[in-house]
């Protein structure tokens, strides 16, 4: 089996998964938690190099007041829950995103998760919050202008490659797979950049319903897709 080494997931559907059950959204987020706990486990026993999450979009925080203070209340105690477990399996964190938005004690809890984690050499778990790919393209971008405006970059140096080592990932593998769950089939600003050949897998199943099974059907997919980036395999055609 070829096992991808980035999976992606766009955890989608955590208040329709609540709202099916007259539930309050967030008791569909906190059993979305608890998805994330069983696909985490289950990509360190693939093998899986690298797993990002997009836990909160640049977008979400146009919700209702109520929802983002719920949902920074949530993120706050899922860090402080999960730090000690994910150093007891190896787990190496990195947090993607604009943190400024949060709370300052999710900041630095965020800040003390990621060095306590750091020299773990198992799964990197990455969670994106507060992201948008078009928010890390631009601040991409600025560092490249601000580093040239200092001479300390030509600008004809600036290609693919350098302009990728700016980005949130950089130090990450591509993405192989993206998968989101529940039937939408957008991109939503998701790794707008790290995507460009990634495979995409769509799934009707809601995020808190998403199993390691259903990561097993995800995989095998990613592993009867005919992957050329571009080229073709008889390039005599």
């Amino acid at each position: 089996m070829n096992t991808p080494k980035h999976i992606a997931i766009i955890m989608d559907g955590n208040g329709r998964w609540a709202s099916k059950r007259f539930l309050p959204r967030i008791q569909g987020h906190q059993k979305g938690v608890k998805a994330v706990r069983k696909v985490v486990k289950h990509c360190g026993k693939l093998g899986i190099e690298t797993l990002t999450l997009f836990a909160f979009s640049s977008e979400n925080k146009n919700r209702s007041n109520e929802e983002v203070s719920l949902l920074f209340k949530l993120f706050l105690s899922v860090l402080k829950q999960e730090v000690n477990k994910l150093n007891k399996h190896n787990v190496k964190l990195k947090i993607i995103g604009d943190l400024d938005l949060f709370p300052q004690e999710v900041q630095q809890t965020a800040v003390d998760a990621q060095a306590l984690l750091a020299n773990n050499t198992g799964l990197t778990l990455v969670i994106a919050a507060n992201y948008g790919g078009q928010w890390d393209i631009a601040q991409a971008a600025q560092q490249i202008a601000k580093r040239a405006a200092n001479n300390e970059i030509n600008v004809d140096d600036i290609n693919i490659d350098t302009f990728s080592q700016y980005l949130s990932l950089a130090d990450q593998p591509k993405v192989d797979l993206l998968i989101r769950t529940s039937g939408e089939l957008r991109i939503s600003n998701f790794l707008l950049w790290e995507i460009a050949y990634s495979e995409l897998y769509f799934t009707n199943t809601l995020w808190p319903d998403f199993s390691p099974a259903e990561l097993d059907k995800a995989v095998e997919s990613f592993n009867h897709r005919d992957r050329r980036f571009g080229e073709r395999k008889d390039k005599a055609c």
